[in-house]
């Protein structure tokens, strides 16, 4: 296991993080999972109160382990007021049966209101920073699914150590954030990189020949280890079988090797001959959409589909449109009405409305939701 600096806040975590959200079938499986981890040099343990019961199986196993080898973060919801989030960070502290934290995350600033309420001096922060002052918080971050822009200006406020946000080889849209992240010395945190950031325990057969000799997982959390501004990578075992493939990888941390890089460069050429002139470069510039459809999200789902069969993923993530309030905003593509306004705004001049309604046709199916709604 490799370790790195996590920002400012000089903790060295393992470049792999145990996320407590998947490992939740039995108090003995999560306890076995995270025994399991910390044996194989996992030192960062992450939670939240909105996962089931994560904080209460993580209290079981952390009542046979030496706390001191060990760093604990729990995230609760923003709220608009100061003591809904004290009466949290009181419950969570009694959950884990531990006197302190060693990150706190608010979870989930992801709309323009959830920004307010952090800026806001009386708001959920107050409580925050009551915690730290007395020591019950030692250092405190933010968890996103937000906009690139709502991400940027949490950052600007400079009230968090730490970001935890989706970035992977099949989403680098947040790429700035992590710039931006690192300008101010804060941790980054990547959150769920195998199962959000494409199904990469169970790939297609395309994408596995076009990824060859790596896995596709392998070479996505070599793509984000080999980023040094990234800290650590959330890894959501549903038992502790599943901590050995990529703890295989976490040894591997150095610079892209050229049949690393010649992987990706295929993999980008790939894009290109199946998707031709239909290619969403992910600009962005179609939003908003008069009728809130996520134009570059479901562009993106449909390319990751013709280009490398990862369908399924794609039935995964869109069947999430509409079903998942914040955590996953936007209307399916169905809900396009041709009325062209996206049009001259495409530098690729892509036929949107077309290309929506074929996303639609290819990923529509029963609806998700979040794991834990």
């Amino acid at each position: 296991m490799r370790y790195r600096r996590f920002g400012h806040t000089e903790l060295q975590l393992s470049t792999f993080t145990l996320g407590m959200m998947r490992c939740l079938a039995s108090p003995d499986i999560a306890v076995e999972t995270v025994q399991q981890a910390v044996a194989l040099g996992i030192n960062h343990i992450e939670t939240a109160r909105g996962y089931g019961q994560s904080e209460a199986y993580l209290g079981q196993a952390l009542a046979h382990l030496e706390r001191s080898h060990l760093y604990i973060t729990s995230k609760a919801p923003p709220t608009p007021d100061a003591d809904s989030l004290a009466r949290s960070i009181d419950m969570t502290l009694a959950t884990l049966g531990v006197d302190y934290l060693d990150g706190f995350a608010l979870h989930g600033i992801n709309t323009p209101d959830h920004l307010a309420w952090v800026q806001d001096r009386q708001g959920c922060m107050a409580a925050v920073r009551r915690a730290v002052d007395d020591g019950r918080i030692r250092h405190v971050g933010f968890s996103t699914h937000g906009s690139l822009d709502l991400i940027q200006q949490a950052i600007a406020t400079d009230q968090f150590a730490f970001v935890n946000l989706h970035y992977n080889l099949f989403f680098q849209r947040n790429e700035p954030a992590i710039a931006l992240a690192h300008q101010k010395d804060m941790g980054v945190f990547i959150i769920s990189p195998a199962d959000k950031g494409g199904m990469l325990f169970t790939p297609p057969e395309r994408l596995s020949q076009l990824c060859a000799p790596l896995s596709p997982l392998h070479l996505n959390y070599r793509f984000l280890l080999s980023d040094r501004r990234i800290t650590t990578l959330s890894l959501g075992a549903a038992h502790s079988g599943e901590l050995a493939l990529p703890l295989a990888i976490a040894d591997h941390d150095g610079p892209l090797t050229p049949q690393e890089q010649a992987i990706l460069k295929g993999l980008d050429d790939q894009a290109d001959q199946t998707l031709g002139s239909d290619r969403c470069r992910q600009c962005y510039a179609c939003l908003p959409c008069p009728e809130a459809i996520h134009i570059p999200e479901v562009l993106r789902l449909r390319n990751l589909a013709i280009a490398y069969d990862m369908t399924a993923y794609g039935h995964y993530r869109y069947r999430m449109f509409e079903n998942a309030g914040h955590w996953f905003p936007g209307r399916k593509a169905i809900a396009c009405t041709d009325c062209g306004d996206c049009l001259p705004r495409c530098p690729e001049q892509l036929d949107i409305p077309h290309l929506l309604r074929d996303a639609h046709q290819r990923l529509n199916g029963p609806n998700r939701r979040r794991l834990w709604d």
